[in-house]
């Protein structure tokens, strides 16, 4: 998945409760500058309400990062409402997860920095749930 794809998902993510706030739009950011992606490039994406698709052929990690940032973000406001975790729950079925993914992620991710080893368990946890990979 490109990183203007997975951008796209969490913005479309992000305006499913009627609001991108700021904490939200600055992980949007944030994760696309790891991608190597320039402001510049990123902020034309938060007005553009194209629906992203997810690509055939994602690796196992793609799928992992993908799911991983979608509930990073839904966690970030410290609210969590139904319309995102429905939005979450197409994405993740559309990875390839059985919906149940979900709740494993939703108890063990942290918004604050997580350990390389908790994100390890994650990863490990997380691909027993692909049906397909």
């Amino acid at each position: 998945m490109s990183p203007i794809q997975q951008l796209r998902l969490l913005i479309n993510l992000a305006r499913t409760d009627g609001t991108l706030d700021e904490k939200e739009r600055q992980f949007i950011i944030t994760i696309g500058q790891a991608n190597h992606l320039l402001v510049a490039e990123i902020l034309p994406l938060f007005s553009n309400a194209e629906e992203p698709v997810i690509p055939s052929g994602m690796t196992t990690e793609e799928k992992f990062d993908c799911i991983f940032s979608l509930i990073q973000l839904m966690k970030i406001d410290e609210k969590i409402y139904q319309n995102e975790i429905q939005y979450c729950a197409r994405v993740a079925s559309a990875l390839g997860y059985r919906q149940e993914v979900l709740v494993e992620l939703m108890l063990k991710t942290k918004v604050a920095a997580m350990e390389k080893d908790e994100i390890e368990a994650l990863k490990k946890l997380t691909a027993t749930y692909l049906l397909h990979s």
